[in-house]
């Protein structure tokens, strides 16, 4: 059964916010549905078995709501501290080094993939959306108003402006497509959204007791992988009983310790929001920069070296034709297993592994090769040898000889394919 190939049209409009988790497309691999029950917990709720809830939750069409989300995403990554404006080309997140708006959703946004950030959130229908992340001393929030959509950072006085909504979303939604395995998740019931919708028979899934958030009822439904080998121990979501709105999405890694991913709402309201919540007008003196005019920059710096004969529509099997098309690139991408323990392989260009400051090419930054050995582990095996670098939830091995075996999973288990591989 397939719940989420039914899904309505209302809960489709439903409000999507970003936070982080790029992470969650490669750990929800495929998922099984297995009937169990709820045990009596706390608060006392009637019992329900995790299909019935997967259920709930699809069926969910929430259309108002307002509330507050705290989100925390550690993978166990070191500081880069000052190094990480010296990894692009401008250190104001534009491809050319000139200035652009540091109120940009798309570049602004990006910073909520690591650590704990407070986030306050607003919705009325599929028109009026908003968005505000909270800091100690400033907040920048999305503000989505029928055909305007505007953003504002309260930090430097900067404002975003974009007159056509519908053009704003559908580039926002490209862009996710384009940076994240299966698209960047929201609120808790997007992370939720993202590991329910496939189903498989190398997890495991049951509703766990009960629980409160927010200050609301809700199940505890389970998520874990059967097989070994993966770095993922569970992902549990906090479905609010009433409405079947994930309140919690919280991943655990295998080895224990802090969750990896832990997003959830502290407050929530599913009444309808004051008209004024979406209503913005740049504070004086603030510069506006508009949508458009980034668009017109991007595009007059793009490089000029592309191919001429670039497919308009990218397939499905990107990697690998893209790769051709550039001459060069991922190529000859596979995937070794299958569910929660899948590996990917691919070749790196020009079939070598990663350059260091001593090799020829000795064109690495000290500050990167500092982070790379940072985070990397000598290995061998049958395949050679070659680096490990790891998460505390995905890692990847980048062979001497130029290939990449990665996924959510263990170190071994990245050796053990590689060996396999000759």
């Amino acid at each position: 059964m397939a719940p989420y190939e039914s899904e309505s049209a209302g809960r489709r409009k439903a409000t999507r916010y970003v936070v982080p988790v790029a992470v969650v497309g490669v750990a929800a691999a495929t998922i099984g549905l297995v009937p169990a029950l709820a045990d009596s917990g706390n608060p006392d709720l009637p019992k329900i078995s995790a299909q019935q809830l997967i259920e709930k939750i699809a069926k969910s069409d929430v259309q108002q709501m307002s509330g507050t989300v705290k989100t925390s995403t550690d993978l166990g990554l070191p500081s880069l501290g000052g190094m990480a404006g010296g990894f692009t080309p401008g250190a104001d997140g534009s491809s050319d080094g000139k200035a652009g708006s540091s109120a940009d959703p798309q570049s602004k946004l990006t910073e909520l993939a690591t650590g704990t950030h407070t986030l306050r959130i607003a919705a009325d229908g599929a028109d009026r959306h908003k968005l505000s992340v909270l800091d100690s001393a400033a907040e920048y929030s999305v503000i989505h108003n029928g055909d305007e959509v505007w953003a504002y950072d309260s930090a430097s006085n900067e404002a975003y402006h974009a007159k056509d909504a519908a053009g704003a979303g559908d580039r926002a939604a490209k862009h996710r497509k384009s940076e994240t395995p299966k698209g960047v998740p929201a609120t808790p019931k997007e992370l939720a959204d993202e590991v329910l919708k496939a189903s498989g028979k190398t997890t495991s899934i049951s509703v766990e007791g009960t629980s409160q958030v927010a200050g609301r009822d809700a199940y505890k439904l389970l998520v874990k992988p059967k097989q070994a080998g993966s770095t993922v121990g569970g992902i549990t979501i906090s479905v609010d009983a009433k409405t079947g709105v994930p309140l919690k999405f919280t991943l655990t890694p295998a080895g224990g310790g802090k969750a990896v991913v832990d997003a959830g709402f502290t407050k929530v309201d599913f009444s309808k929001p004051a008209a004024s919540t979406f209503d913005f007008t740049p504070p004086k003196g603030a510069k506006v920069t508009e949508g458009d005019d980034l668009k017109a920059r991007d595009k007059s710096h793009a490089p000029k070296d592309m191919p001429k004969d670039m497919p308009k529509d990218m397939p499905k099997d990107m990697p690998k034709e893209l790769g051709d098309a550039q001459g060069g690139g991922m190529k000859d991408l596979k995937v070794i297993g299958e569910g929660w323990t899948s590996i990917a392989e691919l070749k790196l260009p020009g079939g070598q592994g990663l350059p260091t400051g001593g090799s020829a090419s000795g064109d690495v930054p000290p500050e990167a090769q500092k982070f790379m050995d940072a985070l990397g582990d000598h290995v061998t095996g049958k395949f050679g040898s070659g680096t490990v670098f790891s998460t505390r939830l995905v890692n990847a091995l980048v062979t001497d000889d130029g290939k990449v075996y990665a996924g959510a999973v263990t170190k071994d288990a990245l050796v053990k394919a590689a060996n396999a591989a000759q």
